[in-house]
């Protein structure tokens, strides 16, 4: 499933007004037309940047807000306001407005001409105050957007937009996106469940059950020359014993996968899904539990999460999206066990199976060994290691009344040691700030086992997304203190259940 970031576009909206005359808004014009020109050019903002006339009016303003609305390639406005734009002109088009605001700040000049300075130079430069108007009217309506500060030619400035654009178009997937479990949630489990209508009415997404033998039927449909051509990726793709190459006496298993994988993709395909999960507690009629199936469809882009965890498989789509072109991989990840060294403790993420190959370091390997659940047999799956360098955690967790996504910035590590008994694709990381800080707040926070686990997000990015998706966002950082990590736990749901209704 490939994802092109160049189909959406973000709308560069200026803001003025008609008192400083027509000869000044042709120059605002051109001004704003420049600086489209050169976001829409800059490697650093992945998605096209449209330029809209300037807005002097508040019909005109309304009217912008209506058509992005409904312009179904348009996922979010960028705003600034070159001269002053009274705000009172943007009450009734920001009231109607869906889409995301990035707020720049920024100048067309980047200097003072200091010996050249008049007031018609300072009547035609006045962001500085402008953006001061524009900003209270968003703060007062008590609207979202993100707020960038800095001139429009810096890498810095056009880092932040970007960063910005990509959360954006995660955004903008998830309203349409549609998303399959296969099978229930695990048994008991609390924190893998959640309430699939909140979900949808707040994100857009939707959660539907089918039956496995749903999926069995298009498994037993695939034909024999399709899985002797799958086989045969593999065996280019990766590294394979003898034995599980074709003629090898454990090459069945390796079809049964490969049959697996077919009908995984004939399923989504046909039902335009984004995502999909499975549960080792359902299998009736699969030979062996998807393992290799999953990790390639995470390669091409689809979210998973394992044991009906339909949060997180959302979440792992999200986060492809938003790292679309980026260097560093993205997967669904689970905090595994743990090495206590004084001085040197990590954690070891990984799953059963279900691990994707783009943060493999290298080559992955094809492998086929027993697995002590689910009760089928044994199932093929990727083994590899993750490269070292930053990283970070993502979990999505439904607390009633609402949704809170916490965020843990790592340090992946090589593995100090071979683990030749451990057949399953993982990563080794340190926590930010320390162990034992990131995990109490992590605990503290309720976060939950399963996660996204990326090399190519930031955390601006993350926040970005989760506050266009009304989420309430915790991060835990090298500037993690416990003390204060404890009480914005406690303030926020102070707040939240103010906004909701609830007690504090």
């Amino acid at each position: 499933m490939n994802i092109n970031l160049k189909q959406f576009e973000v709308w560069f909206v200026t803001g003025s007004q008609h008192l400083y005359g027509p000869e000044t808004l042709k120059a605002v014009a051109l001004h704003s037309q420049e600086i489209a020109k050169a976001l829409n050019a800059s490697g650093e903002i992945p998605v096209k940047v449209v330029f809209k006339p300037v807005l002097v009016t508040p019909d005109a303003i309304t009217q912008l807000c209506q058509a992005a609305n409904n312009a179904a390639k348009c996922i979010g406005l960028i705003t600034w306001c070159h001269t002053f734009s009274p705000s009172k002109m943007w009450i009734n088009g920001l009231k109607q407005l869906r889409k995301p605001v990035a707020h720049l700040h920024t100048q067309y000049n980047r200097d003072i001409p200091w010996a050249t300075i008049d007031m018609d130079f300072m009547n035609m430069n006045q962001a500085a105050h402008g953006d001061r108007e524009h900003g209270f009217i968003w703060s007062r309506l008590r609207l979202s957007r993100k707020v960038i500060v800095g001139f429009w030619q810096e890498k810095s400035t056009q880092e932040k937009i970007g960063a910005w654009a990509r959360a954006a178009a995660a955004w903008a997937d998830w309203q349409t996106a549609k998303f399959v479990r296969f099978g229930d949630n695990m048994r008991e489990v609390a924190v893998t469940d959640g309430d699939k209508v909140s979900a949808q009415i707040k994100f857009g997404y939707s959660v539907n059950t089918h039956g496995v033998g749903d999926l069995v039927k298009l498994v037993n449909a695939a034909t024999d020359k399709e899985v002797d051509a799958l086989c045969k990726t593999y065996e280019s793709t990766y590294e394979m014993s003898a034995d599980l190459r074709k003629g090898g006496k454990r090459h069945k298993s390796i079809r049964e996968a490969a049959r697996i994988e077919l009908g995984l993709r004939a399923f989504l395909e046909a039902g335009d899904f984004k995502g999909f999960t499975t549960t080792f507690e359902d299998l009736h009629g699969l030979a062996q539990l998807p393992g290799l199936a999953p990790q390639r469809l995470m390669a091409d882009n689809y979210g998973f999460a394992g044991e009906g965890d339909w949060k997180t498989a959302a979440l792992v789509r999200a986060m492809k999206v938003m790292a679309t072109g980026l260097e560093g991989g993205t997967s669904f990840m689970e905090d595994y066990t743990y090495h206590l060294q004084p001085g040197n403790k990590v954690v070891l993420g990984a799953h059963m199976l279900e691990i994707c190959p783009s943060i493999a370091d290298g080559k992955a390997s094809l492998q086929v060994h027993p697995l002590g659940i689910g009760g089928k047999a044994d199932p093929a799956r990727l083994v590899f290691n993750t490269p070292a360098g930053r990283g970070l955690n993502a979990a999505l967790m439904d607390f009633g009344n609402r949704f809170r996504l916490l965020i843990n910035e790592v340090d992946v590590v090589a593995p100090e040691h071979p683990m030749p008994k451990l057949p399953v694709a993982q990563a080794v990381w340190k926590c930010r700030p320390n162990f034992e800080d990131a995990c109490a707040a992590w605990i503290y926070a309720g976060g939950a086992h399963h996660t996204g686990f990326s090399q190519a997000l930031t955390t601006e990015m993350m926040e970005d997304f989760g506050a266009m998706a009304g989420l309430e966002v915790v991060v835990i950082d090298a500037d993690t203190k416990l003390r204060q990590f404890k009480q914005e736990l406690v303030w926020n749901d102070c707040a939240y259940g103010l906004k909701s209704g609830w007690a504090c």
